[in-house]
């Protein structure tokens, strides 16, 4: 049995086409949809995650912070070790 799937149309820069011509053993269509279906997922997971949780929005935003800092912070000592 066919499903009618409804299609998109999305805008890619002339570059990212020059470059997905190289592989043209690369089904686009099938890859974007499977990144998209994989995306959809993680949202749901998150959305589930979320629900379950008592975290608070300030919580949200403290660890958020933190998260940033020590990220930021692991890149500095990256790069001064790669230039040290």
């Amino acid at each position: 049995m066919w499903l009618h799937m409804p299609n998109i149309t999305l805008s890619i820069t002339g570059e990212t086409r020059q470059k997905m011509k190289r592989h043209p053993e690369v089904r686009w269509s099938n890859a974007i949809r499977a990144l998209i279906e994989r995306k959809l997922r993680d949202f749901e997971e998150a959305e589930r995650l979320a629900r379950k949780s008592r975290l608070t929005e300030r919580d949200v935003e403290w660890l958020t912070k933190q998260a940033a800092g020590d990220a930021a912070r692991h890149a500095k000592r990256l790069l001064h070790e790669s230039h040290g």
